[in-house]
């Protein structure tokens, strides 16, 4: 304990599994002054309770007189105590539990289960840490960012969260999808002392929104279309012929995913099958093969990538299959984008690995009632945040 604090009384319950401890101050002992620091004399004080951890299975509490006292030049004043937060009712060490447990992963349901104190409580506290820390974040450092959109609930709601692709941690969190969140986010960051003209690339969906808003906010920086949205697109029309021409051809009926997948990954079952289907005339096949030599264009040097891709696209266009000649049409609209990737090397696979741990976290919550609990814990999770508190947990028992 912390000069002139000191423990005078402990008194335990077993009935209750309580235990109480208290501690007081020395007649006569001066305090700081908050303003000045000047040591004053205690003008009153009053009787305060924190919740502190629980002595085994005892909850236990620390109560204490908090001085106030009077300095000639500011007045009277409240002292904090030192082992809690001004305006807390938890100790530090209690509060620093909370965060760690839900930094961990366990919802704020579980968390309030565990400590016994209700979950609009645990929020609170939380949401104060998360917007303390956030506050000290400094992203000065930041040059490529990663945005990409995640649902929060059922019909269409969203929230975009942009992500620093060298640190790959979570910037930033904010409600929509639309172009409107790039200037969110570029406020954000020069709020915590990043630069715009420092943002050199931004990876991303072909989003037309947050392009939009990219070339408004960030005029200086290269737009980088990765790979697995590229592949995606293919996959999602190559899908599209195979589902108009299974009308017709009912072999191509269950083989949705073998034609999803990369060839080295089908299942030895089912590679005699596929084999039969791949070298087929069937206009799926022929999808097929454009999406292969698609995937060969990432195989190729920088100095050749746009001639093969040139070729690729004449073939695309000719292939008379629709599904195919809008993706070869949209890549084209973009191509500076896709041959961006040949520079930067940034790839999306980082946001959708955060998109799967948010969507886990959601499902853990059964939902979030408000857009302002769901970035809560996305900061809590993702955003590696120094909530600069003491250690609550032995290293054993850390979760992570």
């Amino acid at each position: 304990m912390v000069n002139p604090w000191e423990v005078v009384e402990l008194h335990l319950d077993a009935e209750k599994k309580r235990l109480d401890i208290k501690v007081d101050f020395a007649p006569g002992s001066t305090f700081a002054c908050p303003e000045c620091g000047a040591a004053c004399k205690v003008h009153d004080a009053s009787s305060q309770t924190w919740r502190h951890l629980n002595f085994f299975e005892y909850l236990t509490y620390v109560e204490a007189r908090q001085p106030r006292t009077k300095c000639d030049k500011h007045g009277v004043l409240k002292i904090d105590v030192p082992w809690a937060r001004a305006g807390s009712s938890f100790t530090l060490l209690f509060e620093a539990l909370v965060v760690e447990l839900a930094r961990n992963g366990l919802t704020v349901a579980a968390v309030s289960r565990i400590v016994g104190e209700h979950d609009t409580r645990i929020w609170r506290l939380l949401e104060h840490y998360v917007d303390e820390a956030r506050a000290r974040a400094d992203f000065s450092a930041v040059t490529a960012v990663g945005v990409d959109e995640t649902s929060r609930q059922k019909n269409h709601v969203y929230v975009t969260v942009f992500a620093d692709m060298a640190a790959a941690k979570v910037l930033f969190v904010t409600e929509g999808k639309d172009h409107t969140t790039v200037a969110c986010f570029k406020d954000d960051l020069v709020a915590h002392g990043g630069f715009v003209d420092k943002v050199t690339d931004f990876s991303l969906d072909m989003s037309q929104a947050f392009i939009k808003g990219i070339w408004a906010e960030f005029p200086g920086a290269h737009l980088t279309f990765d790979r697995f949205h590229v592949m995606q697109l293919m996959n999602e029309a190559i899908d599209e012929v195979r589902r108009h021409e299974q009308k017709s051809c009912p072999e191509l009926k269950a083989t949705r995913y073998d034609w999803l997948k990369n060839e080295a990954n089908i299942k030895p079952d089912d590679r005699a099958r596929f084999d039969v289907l791949r070298t087929s005339k069937l206009a799926t096949a022929r999808a097929y093969h454009i999406k292969i030599m698609l995937q060969d264009l990432y195989d190729e040097d920088q100095t050749e990538a746009e001639a093969w891709f040139a070729r690729w696209y004449f073939w695309a266009t000719h292939s008379r299959l629709e599904p195919v000649i809008r993706v070869a049409k949209t890549l084209k609209a973009h191509l500076a984008g896709v041959m961006r990737w040949f520079t930067s090397g940034l790839t999306n696979g980082l946001l959708e690995g955060l998109n799967s741990l948010i969507q886990a976290a959601k499902a853990r919550a059964r939902g979030f009632r408000s857009a302002r609990k769901m970035k809560t814990v996305i900061y809590l999770l993702l955003s590696k945040l120094d909530f600069r508190l003491p250690c609550a947990l032995p290293s054993a028992v850390h979760l992570r």
